[in-house]
């Protein structure tokens, strides 16, 4: 734990309480942990499909930033390309998870299946948190949490080929006409996401917005490069391994339909060709 929770002058922090810690200007807000910006300016300003949510950390999501981060921790800064073999210690297949939330679902998917690794990312700082600590508890070294612009981190810091899956569950809607282009899923973003998947490797949607469930579908099938898991063209059941959240039941609940969409990479076209 950071030497500012620690100190005579701090209140005696208990665990699931809010933090708020008074920095110097300048003073980052968790020294050892992800960094609030990690790109800075290097790259084109563009439209983003997220928000930056630096909302309050609780004392035991603070402790396993700061305790956590340097381990298991990635600064999406798109100056390095990574090495996932390396990243993760082994040459398991790895999936990429772009919005994780608050991790219970990925670290439940991590349980469920210890050959498989997971680089789950997010710019959410409690998210990051409680996954980092839900890891640490459960003993699951096949996830490592990135913190920035998934974009960036596709385009700049992963090699062709070199994942094994892509997972986006439940993204911002972006609702309102207007702001429809900051969605994620587009054909821009397919074609730069298939660069780095291998062939046959999954992409796995899923939403509770069904005017952006029609419109995965729409885009994932007229992209040349993946092809729908479904015979029938439509949206696949929700498979075992992804668990059902709390925040999924109570939408459930509520009359809300989920749509799960699994959609395979093809093989490369010049592949085909020979």
């Amino acid at each position: 734990m950071s030497e500012s929770l620690n100190t005579p002058e701090s209140p005696r922090h208990v665990p699931g309480v809010s933090v708020r810690h008074t920095r110097a200007k300048g003073e980052p807000r968790f020294p050892d942990g992800p960094r609030a910006d990690p790109a800075g300016s290097h790259f084109e300003r563009r439209i983003r499909s997220f928000q930056p949510r630096r909302s309050r950390v609780t004392a035991g999501q603070a402790d396993a930033l700061q305790r956590l981060w340097p381990k298991w921790g990635l600064d999406i800064d798109g100056q390095q390309v990574i090495d996932l073999g390396e990243l993760f210690g082994n040459d398991k297949p790895v999936v990429l998870e772009i919005g994780f939330g608050m991790g219970e679902a990925t670290a439940q998917m991590a349980a469920g299946n210890p050959d498989l690794n997971i680089l789950a990312v997010d710019v959410h700082t409690p998210g990051q948190g409680n996954l980092l600590n839900l890891c640490d508890r459960n003993g699951l070294p096949n996830v490592r949490v990135g913190n920035g612009d998934a974009i960036i981190l596709l385009r700049e810091m992963l090699t062709p080929d070199s994942l094994g899956g892509l997972r986006v569950y439940f993204p911002d809607p972006w609702p309102k006409k207007r702001h429809h282009k900051r969605r994620l899923i587009q054909p821009e973003f397919l074609s730069l996401a298939a660069s780095r998947l291998r062939p046959g490797a999954i992409v796995h949607c899923a939403t509770d917005w069904e005017p952006y469930a029609e419109q995965m579908l729409e885009v994932l099938t007229a992209h040349p490069d993946f092809e729908n898991t479904r015979p029938d063209g439509g949206f696949s059941p929700r498979p075992d391994f992804r668990p059902l959240t709390r925040f999924e039941g109570q939408g459930l609940d509520k009359g809300h339909v989920v749509n799960d969409l699994l959609f395979r990479r093809v093989q490369h076209r010049e592949q085909q060709r020979r």
